[in-house]
């Protein structure tokens, strides 16, 4: 039997994988943020009907949440099961690895379109990390005043505790991989 604090580890570990602050999950789901924010802290346990719209908000299947993992030590994810966002400006992301409560380690591919900047995206924890690799065009990668442009099979890696940025200053699509180790501050984990 699957153990409340299990349960909100599994549904804030699938959130944080996913980008989303409570409000934005909760308005997903449609569901209250006090409710999603007691079932995270394993104080409260949901009904089926809130299960299935937590699960729906974040676009797993519901047994994702509740089932137990026949072994642990390997996690799998389809290709189909694998989480695109498309995003205005026409980029867009994909969570490539899967969710694994308690370890705060992603993978993602992006692509951007020719002229594409993707924003600037704050600080992380202390202790973060971003391994980039282009793998084809142009990007533009800015770290607090710093900007490094790299081009296909380039590779570089930074501590993620700075403001960071993504572009594609070319006339051509860029893709390229990140690969983060993102540390989260005790009270983020909390909410």
């Amino acid at each position: 039997m699957l153990d409340l604090v299990t349960l909100g580890t599994r549904v804030q570990g699938l959130r944080h994988a996913r980008g989303l602050t409570l409000q934005r999950l909760a308005d997903a789901a449609e569901v209250s943020v006090s409710m999603l924010s007691s079932v995270e802290r394993g104080q409260k346990a949901p009904t089926v009907l809130v299960l299935a719209r937590i699960a729906d908000g974040l676009g797993v299947p519901l047994a994702d949440l509740v089932a137990e993992p026949e072994d642990g030590r390997v996690v799998v994810r389809r290709a189909a099961d694998q989480d695109t966002v498309e995003e205005p400006g026409g980029w867009r992301w994909t969570v490539l690895t899967p969710v694994v409560p308690g370890v705060n380690f992603e993978w993602i591919r992006t692509t951007l379109p020719p002229g594409c900047d993707a924003g600037t995206f704050p600080a992380y924890a202390p202790g973060s990390h971003e391994f980039v690799v282009v793998e084809s065009g142009t990007l533009r990668l800015t770290l607090g005043g710093r900007t490094v442009e790299l081009g296909a099979g380039d590779s570089a890696y930074f501590a993620a505790d700075v403001a960071h940025g993504y572009a594609n200053p070319g006339r051509e699509p860029c893709a390229y991989h990140v690969a983060a180790l993102i540390m989260r501050p005790r009270a983020a984990q909390t909410r």
